[in-house]
C-alpha cells in the first residue's frame, strides 16, 4: 500500500510538473516583490536605494519622486529563476518626466534583459549586467519614429540569418508608441536556438546565436573567445525614466 501510495504521488507531481509547462504564470504577484532581487550600481544586493521599486494598485513601479538628479543610479530587478526556453510577456508604460541629470539617450528608455549573469555575479558598481536586452523606448512626440522591442547587447553578440551582428543596438519593425500608453511585449526565448520579439501580439525582431563575448564588461572578463549564451536570468530595468510594468507572465516551454 505504501509503495501504491508513493507511485501515485509520484504520478500526481510529474503531471503537475508536465501541466505547468506550456502554461502561463504570473511571476509577479501584484502585492509585494517576492521571488524578485534588487540590484543597483553601487550597492549591495537587495537594497531598495530611494525607494525606487513600489508595488502600487497590481503594477511594479519605478519612480523617481525621491531623486534630485540621477547619480547614475542604473538598476535591475531579477526574477528568482535561471531559464532557457520560454516566453515572457508584459504590459509596460512609460509616465511623467525623466530624472534631472541623466543621459539624452534614457528619455523613455527602458527594458526587460534576459539569458543574464546573475546579481549575485555582479560588480558593485556594475551599471548593466552581461545579457541580451529587449530594449522598450517610447515616442518623444517630436515627429521621428522611435520603435521598441530593439535589441541592445552588453557583454554580447547575435546572428540573423548566419550573419553576425555585434553593434550595440539595432531597431525592430514596430510602431512607434507616444505618450503614457500601456504596450504588450513578448520575447519567445528558445535558448540560442531562435530569439523573437512581438509588440501587441506582432513579431518585429527575429535572431539566433546569441553569444558572450570579451569586452569592456568586467563580468566577462574571464573569457577569452566568445561563448553560445543559452540561458540566464530575467531582469527588469530602472534606467532614469519612469516607467510602470504589470501583467508580467512566464509559459516554460520544452
Amino acid at each position: 500500500m505504501v509503495k501504491l501510495i508513493s507511485a501515485l504521488s509520484m504520478l500526481l507531481f510529474s503531471n503537475i510538473a508536465v501541466a505547468q509547462e506550456g502554461e502561463w504564470q504570473q511571476i509577479f504577484n501584484g502585492k509585494d516583490l517576492e521571488g524578485w532581487t534588487i540590484k543597483f550600481s553601487g550597492q549591495e544586493i537587495d537594497v531598495n536605494f530611494r525607494n525606487t521599486f513600489r508595488v502600487e494598485d497590481d503594477m511594479m513601479r519605478v519612480v523617481y519622486d525621491n531623486y534630485e538628479t540621477f547619480d547614475d543610479a542604473y538598476a535591475h530587478i531579477y526574477y528568482k529563476e535561471k531559464l532557457s526556453h520560454y516566453r515572457l510577456k508584459m504590459e509596460y508604460r512609460f509616465t511623467g518626466t525623466q530624472t534631472p541629470e541623466s543621459e539624452v539617450w534614457n528619455n523613455r528608455n527602458s527594458g526587460v534583459m534576459f539569458h543574464s549573469q546573475s546579481p549575485q555575479s555582479m560588480y558593485f558598481d556594475q551599471d548593466f549586467p552581461a545579457s541580451v536586452e529587449a530594449q522598450f523606448l517610447g515616442g518623444l512626440s517630436d515627429g521621428k519614429e522611435r520603435q521598441t522591442a530593439n535589441i541592445c547587447t552588453p557583454g554580447t553578440d547575435f546572428h540573423i540569418n548566419g550573419k553576425l551582428y555585434s553593434e550595440h543596438c539595432y531597431r525592430s519593425t514596430s510602431k512607434t508608441y507616444h505618450g503614457d500608453q500601456w504596450v504588450e511585449v513578448e520575447i519567445e526565448v528558445r535558448g540560442d536556438e531562435v530569439i523573437k520579439h512581438f509588440v501587441n501580439g506582432e513579431l518585429v525582431f527575429e535572431y539566433e546565436k546569441t553569444r558572450i563575448i570579451p569586452n569592456e564588461e568586467d563580468s566577462a572578463h574571464f573569457i577569452t573567445e566568445p561563448l553560445p549564451l543559452k540561458d540566464g536570468y530575467i531582469a527588469l530595468q530602472a534606467e532614469s525614466h519612469p516607467i510602470d510594468f504589470r501583467n508580467i507572465m512566464l509559459m516554460k516551454l520544452k
